[in-house]
């Protein structure tokens, strides 16, 4: 049997190429099953409900759907991608000179990029490949909860280290002090984004 893998509401919309309020939606009809703290979803458990209790009758439905939203996907990031770049046109073809539009190399050099990211979407389905703004956005919050718990540390400890004489003493309390809030901003991270921080 497969170990369950937990995933946080936002990271698991990710994980499976739907919005927030789908999740939502989910957890409303008893679609979304989580893990035993309530904080998170099971995201083997929750992927089979989902094929256990779809309808049957939309199946074609939602295959067709999936098919054009990877379709819209590649098509959308092809054009997102090609549009900053600013890359400057090949001239068109001149046949006064001889030179004929090559359609079939196009269409190969076409379908080739096509093919490219259609393994990336295939890749972030399968939890491979995560969008770049939410790794963005869980370092982010990581790191302004754990400046935020770190700054508040000094005023706390300033005065039991103060009345201390002992450098041996003042470094266990500040490494334990420490630790804790380390230990903390671990879990929460793993709460929010599912990801785990190393111990240390």
């Amino acid at each position: 049997m497969s170990t369950a893998t937990y995933l946080s509401k936002s990271a698991f919309a990710a994980h499976i190429g739907r919005s927030p309020s789908y999740i939502t939606w989910l957890k409303e009809n008893g679609r979304l099953v989580l893990s035993p703290n309530g904080k998170q979803v099971d995201v083997l458990a929750t992927e089979a409900l989902i094929r256990d209790t779809a309808d049957p009758s939309k199946a074609a439905v939602a295959a067709r759907h999936q098919q054009e939203r990877l379709q819209r996907d590649v098509y959308s990031h092809v054009a997102a991608q090609s549009e900053p770049t600013k890359m400057a046109a090949p001239p068109p073809a001149d046949p006064a000179q001889g030179q004929t539009p090559d359609f079939q190399k196009a269409r190969a050099h076409r379908e080739h990029y096509l093919a490219r990211m259609a393994e990336m979407e295939f890749r972030k389905a399968q939890g491979e490949l995560v969008e770049i703004s939410f790794v963005q956005k869980a370092a982010f919050e990581t790191a302004r909860a754990l400046n935020h718990s770190l700054m508040s540390l000094s005023p706390q400890l300033a005065p039991q280290l103060a009345a201390l004489s002992d450098p041996w003493e003042v470094e266990r309390q500040l490494t334990t002090a420490l630790r804790q809030r380390l230990n903390e901003a671990a879990q929460v991270s793993t709460d929010d984004y599912g990801l785990a921080l190393p111990e240390c």
